[in-house]
């Protein structure tokens, strides 16, 4: 406890969230981060390791991980899991082809002991192309309701065109600072309202 409480200080003075970008291949995770901080999004490759971000964020600095989705690299996602304060899981919502395993490995993340209490945004992505699921759709999916461990929230938002991302950052950076620096008896554990969180709608 001694040292949860001197890591608690340090990011009290600091005001430093951690932040992980997570999703299957070709959801839209770099190119989201890249139009949050007002990079050119014309030309992306997709992430072969991972890529890192920093900036402020309102009175916040934002240290943002952004791994690779590709199958043969998911096993690796747990070398990244340490002192993450909010999980952004990134959905393709135009493939439909593969929300059971989009399912599956957000589910199986949760489990994870070192992702434990961290908040969950779960950004409906590429809500801008035509025949896209709703938020509603993806919800019922991915089995959203089902969540009781992480407090939790899904925003369909656009990559391409930014509607929504700064509002759903706002909320998850909202929601770990109420857990971190507001809250006098913060704990690990989620509050127990979880799966009463509205969904966003656009």
């Amino acid at each position: 406890m001694g040292l949860l409480t001197i890591i608690r200080k340090n990011r009290q003075k600091e005001k430093e969230m951690r932040l992980l970008f997570l999703g299957l291949d070709n959801a839209g995770k770099t190119t989201i981060l890249k139009k949050l901080n007002g990079e050119d999004i014309s030309s992306i490759s997709p992430t072969l390791g991972f890529n890192i971000k920093t900036f402020a964020h309102g009175k916040y600095t934002l240290n943002i991980w952004d791994v690779g989705g590709q199958r043969t690299l998911r096993p690796y996602w747990r070398n990244y899991f340490e002192q993450t304060d909010a999980l952004v899981w990134v959905v393709d919502s135009g493939d439909r082809a593969r929300m059971q395993d989009c399912k599956q490995e957000l589910h199986s993340l949760l489990t994870e002991d070192r992702l434990a209490g961290a908040s969950l945004l779960v950004f409906a992505n590429k809500q801008d192309l035509q025949g896209s699921m709703t938020d509603a759709e993806i919800c019922d999916s991915l089995d959203l309701h089902s969540i009781t461990t992480h407090r939790w929230k899904i925003w369909s938002c656009s990559a391409v065109t930014g509607e929504n991302l700064v509002s759903g950052l706002d909320w998850v950076v909202n929601d770990v600072a109420e857990r971190l620096y507001y809250s006098s008896t913060s704990t690990s554990q989620p509050k127990p309202s979880t799966k009463e969180l509205p969904i966003a709608t656009q």
